[in-house]
């Protein structure tokens, strides 16, 4: 025995320094340098076959190496022996996040068990102090170097890979869509997005989400059910408008649709091809698989547009492999050492700039190769959330909430799941929850159908029936200058708005709120109602996406004691599945081609001008108004009901999805790029569309908030009620979001009447005097605004919003380099808010400080690159300096982004056909009931009762007179 043990002793000393030598520079070269290749897989592979080898040679030989040894070197073999325990329990269970803490484990004792072995090792060899002083100062040396080493492999691990790839905008833009992605010879251009290499990738890599299925089941059946799923052809809705725009425009200008739409189509090289073609191959029913975000390795900027790099994965063909060997081997490596498969499949960007990753399809604009007319902007979910307040940015909101959020906050939720990679037993929701309603419906998905509906229920909107007031004779126009608009969504605090003031009017007293407030109308009068609805949880612009598809709109009806409805706005046709009455107050944007037919058939790319665009932004309000008329034969009480209502899409376009084809009883009429001139029926074949069933769908209406008072009736020949108001401290938002509605609106005397009620009830609280001031520099009485803005800093000295317009006081009296000062102490908190740094830009241009000027606007283009303002003032910046050069690039696009301000002119024959879009262009506007042919009781549904099916609604009243 004593040879054997000899021998085996002997051996082990001999074989076990290689093996732990070998083991120390792999773990040092993995944990340091993570690489998705081949070497780094294959030395992944040796460490734990190496780390088994040298497990088993201390089990059998550990007591040996212990005999005779000294107290450290028994310390430090031990250590190693823990370490490669835990090892082997980490073959086992492999090294994903849940079990980091034993990863650490594993590597704090095996580092200092080999530091302590080298150290009496090293001591005995004379090469460090002898003794056990010496024993004591060699080993803490090994271990601080050590130390050192693993903090340096660290800082290599993490600081390279968290600075690589962070989404940064250009400092120009291009100078037209031709200088975007590839350019026009690009393949995938107009789209934006572009190739590593500049090679397509194999469609299948796109269709491959089930092998993703293997490690994250749930988060693979939530995407399953996701729209991200239904993004392509397997989306009717989708598939017909890209087949009407490839009929009337051509294939290349629908690959802007493909690069964020059919990753599998587009980057294959397939879609060249007319898609009616090849509609129904798998390719084309593959929608956004997890390859397709995962696999952008670079986002360039904030532009939108598809503006990424996408990579194709060298090991990816062994992840999806069929061959069962190889499959267990890449899920065994990845298993044991994620920390690649996570590089590849998850950059810093997706985390920690969650809305500017986002922002790269959920923000587009038009140019000439698409629409053949000029640059527009298109949808933009970024813009609004950036210079807002829920993104902690902005400066200049009404409301901030307890901490900033960003896209992922709301729309990818934390749920419980034991997938891979799960943090603390929850993942981010790959369901995407958000607005659509339509795709649940047509596939049938009674689960995901019912989370979209709790999503949109979940309190992030509110309406409020509060205010009541004599009917006015005649409402003068408030609009904003549609003629400005170069965008066919909106622009809100991340431009300054100029709004027009209401003409001069007295206010008429309000009786508010209308919940707290016994408030009594007469029979035969006709009051004005508002109601209020309030952006709460909602990150962006309400409605967001593509606000031209959808049928959102407020509906007030009222019904009396008796169970007549005497008045209804809002009704929907055919017992609620028909189309929206035209009269109905819409939030949405109103677009007309070049002929002036409305834009309906998602073909954006023929928009020449916006009839109007109504979109509360983020943390802000709307105030409708409702023209009541109080019937004589009404009972003693009418209930008001109020309702936020929302379908996706609109009626006509699903109808058009599914079934529209020409009208062959109408003539032939043109079609360009610019128009559409012919009329179209609902009579097309349903064979084969892109949907579960082989019908047009009937899309749910939603309520997302709703609110009900009821009113007094009295005989016609009492006395006119007087207007009463009750102010309570929990009202003061109530006041602040009325005022809000009708600030935004032009109506400023009566925005400050509001706010007004806001100090009354709470002098103390800012907000009141801020928003009074607000609407004064509107309105141009710099006097009042100066009063009440140095009120609110008084209350709250670092409140930026305040700084902001008083800086537009000091700004007026031209005291240049105190409005700097205030907007300088805005800038230390919100350094990103472009409206501000525009500000600063402007008044130092104005004080001849060129340089200065151009330094502050340059930082605005690093937020926005497509910034109109930044531009131009950096063009007069230029000339200033003499710099001709620069001076005419920033012309260039300053030109290029600014609206076509004579297309309006298209608007005006729309406007005289349909009078009541002209009623709700109008910035001020009332509301007046469907036409009921006579008192009615209630019945289920939403349709108008007294009217057929199909037939038209009403004309709204337009109160407030022609568009200017």
């Amino acid at each position: 025995m004593a040879p054997q043990t000899k021998l085996g002793g002997g051996f082990a000393s001999r074989a076990l320094p290689g093996l732990i030598a070998f083991l120390f520079v792999s773990a040092g070269y993995l944990y340091a340098f993570p690489q998705p290749n081949v070497f780094y897989s294959v030395i992944v592979l040796l460490h734990a076959v190496t780390g088994a080898i040298v497990t088993v040679l201390l089990a059998i030989f550990l007591f040996p190496l212990l005999r005779d040894k000294s107290i450290a070197s028994c310390l430090g073999w031990l250590l190693l022996g823990g370490g490669a325990v835990v090892g082997l329990i980490l073959i086992k269970t492999g090294t994903p996040r849940v079990q980091w803490n034993l990863l650490y484990v594993h590597i704090l004792l095996s580092l200092a068990g080999v530091g302590i072995v080298f150290a009496e090792w090293a001591g005995k060899r004379g090469w460090l102090a002898r003794g056990i002083g010496g024993s004591i100062v060699h080993c803490s040396i090994c271990l601080v170097v050590l130390a050192g080493l693993g903090a340096g492999a660290r800082y290599v691990r993490e600081s390279r890979w968290q600075n690589q790839a962070r989404i940064e905008n250009p400092s120009m833009p291009p100078a037209s869509m031709d200088g975007e992605g590839d350019g026009p010879d690009g393949p995938f251009f107009p789209s934006s997005a572009q190739v590593h290499g500049g090679q397509n990738i194999p469609s299948k890599f796109f269709m491959e989400s089930d092998s993703c299925k293997r490690c994250h089941q749930d988060i693979y059946n939530q995407w399953f059910s996701s729209a991200h799923h239904f993004s392509s052809f397997n989306n009717q809705w989708y598939r017909k408008s890209i087949e009407y725009m490839q009929d009337t425009v051509g294939t290349k200008p629908s690959k802007w649709c493909g690069g964020c739409h059919d990753p599998a189509v587009l980057y294959s090289g397939l879609m060249d091809t007319p898609i009616k073609q090849i509609v129904h191959r798998p390719e084309a029913q593959a929608g956004l698989g997890c390859m397709m975000c995962h696999s952008i390795a670079d986002v360039k900027s904030s532009m939108g547009q598809g503006d990424f790099y996408l990579e194709y994965p060298k090991l990816h063909e062994l992840a999806a492999t069929k061959n069962p060997f190889e499959r267990l081997l890449h899920d065994f490596l990845v298993k044991l050492n994620p920390e690649p498969h996570r590089r590849v499949f998850l950059k810093p960007f997706m985390r920690n700039q969650t809305a500017e990753f986002c922002s790269s399809c959920h923000k587009v604009h038009l140019d000439v190769p698409v629409n053949h007319y000029r640059w527009i902007r298109g949808f933009n979910e970024y813009d609004n959330w950036q210079a807002s307040g829920v993104s902690g940015q902005g400066a200049r909101s009404f409301y901030y909430p307890a901490k900033p959020s960003q896209c992922a906050d709301c729309h990818m939720p934390l749920t419980r799941s034991s997938d891979m990679g799960n943090i603390d037993g929850q993942v981010h929701s790959h369901r995407f929850p958000a607005a659509n309603t339509a795709l649940p419906t047509a596939n049938d998905d009674a689960n995901q159908l019912k989370i979209t509906e709790d999503f949109l229920k979940n309190g992030i909107l509110s309406v409020d029936i509060f205010a009541l007031s004599p009917a006015r004779t005649q409402l003068k126009p408030g609009a904003a200058n549609q003629s400005d608009l170069s965008t066919t969504f909106a622009v809100g605090e991340e431009a300054e708005t100029k709004i027009t003031p209401a003409a001069e009017a007295e206010v008429l007293p309000v009786t508010a709120p209308l919940n707290r407030v016994q408030a009594t109308v007469r029979r035969g009068d006709e009051v004005r109602v508002d109601v209020v609805v309030r952006t709460k949880k909602i990150g962006h612009f309400f409605p967001g996406g593509t606000v031209d598809a959808y049928d959102t709109w407020l509906e007030l009806k009222g019904t009396d004691d008796k169970s007549q409805i005497i008045f209804w706005s809002g009704s929907v046709e055919d017992n609620g599945k028909g189309p929206v009455e035209k009269g109905a107050h819409f939030y949405r944007s109103l677009q007309v081609d070049a002929h002036g037919h409305g834009i309906n058939k998602r073909n954006a790319w023929a928009t020449r001008a916006v009839v109007y665009v109504h979109l509360i932004p983020p943390g802000a309000a709307d105030t409708v108004h409702f023209r009541v008329h109080v019937p004589e034969g009404s009972g003693n009480k009418i209930t008001l009901h109020a309702r936020l209502c929302y379908r996706k899409f609109a009626w006509w376009n699903t109808q058009f999805s599914f079934a529209g084809v020409p009208d062959p009883n109408q003539p032939n009429g043109d079609v360009t790029p610019d128009y559409d001139d012919r009329k179209f029926a609902f009579a097309g074949s349903l064979k084969g569309v892109s949907a579960k069933e082989e019908k047009i769908p009937d899309l749910p209406i939603v309520a997302l908030a709703e609110d009900e008072v009821t009113l007094n009736v009295a005989p016609h020949n009492t006395p006119a009620p007087s207007p009463k108001t009750i102010l309570q401290v929990d009202d003061w938002q109530r006041w602040n979001d009325y005022g809000i509605g009708l600030l935004l609106q032009g109506d400023l005397k009566g925005a400050q009447a509001a706010f007004e009620k806001v100090t009354e009830i709470d002098p103390k609280n800012p907000d009141g005097w801020v928003n009074i001031g607000r609407a004064a520099v509107q309105e141009g009485d710099m006097d009042r605004a100066r009063t009440v803005l140095a009120k609110a800093l008084s209350l709250s000295p670092n409140l930026a919003r305040a700084h902001f317009f008083y800086a537009k006081v000091l700004r007026s009296d031209g005291r240049y380099d105190e409005a700097v000062d205030h907007l300088r102490k805005l800038l230390a908190q919100y350094p990103r808010d472009r409206v501000a740094l525009n500000d600063v830009g402007r008044i130092l241009f104005l004080q001849r400080k060129y340089a200065d000027a151009v330094n502050v606007l340059q930082s605005v283009l690093a937020v926005d690159p497509e910034d109109l303002q930044a531009h131009y003032n950096l063009m007069l910046c230029y000339n200033g300096l003499g710099d001709q050069n620069q001076a005419h690039e920033h012309e260039v696009r300053y030109l290029r982004f600014k609206g076509d301000e004579a297309s309006q002119a298209i608007t005006g024959p729309y406007r005289q056909l349909n009078p009541e879009d002209n009623n709700e262009r109008q910035a001020i506007h009332e509301h007046v009931s469907v036409t009921l042919l006579a008192p009615s009781p209630s019945h289920v549904g939403t349709a108008a009762p007294g009217r057929p099916a199909g037939r038209g609604s009403a004309i709204a009243k337009a109160s407030a007179g022609a568009s200017r």
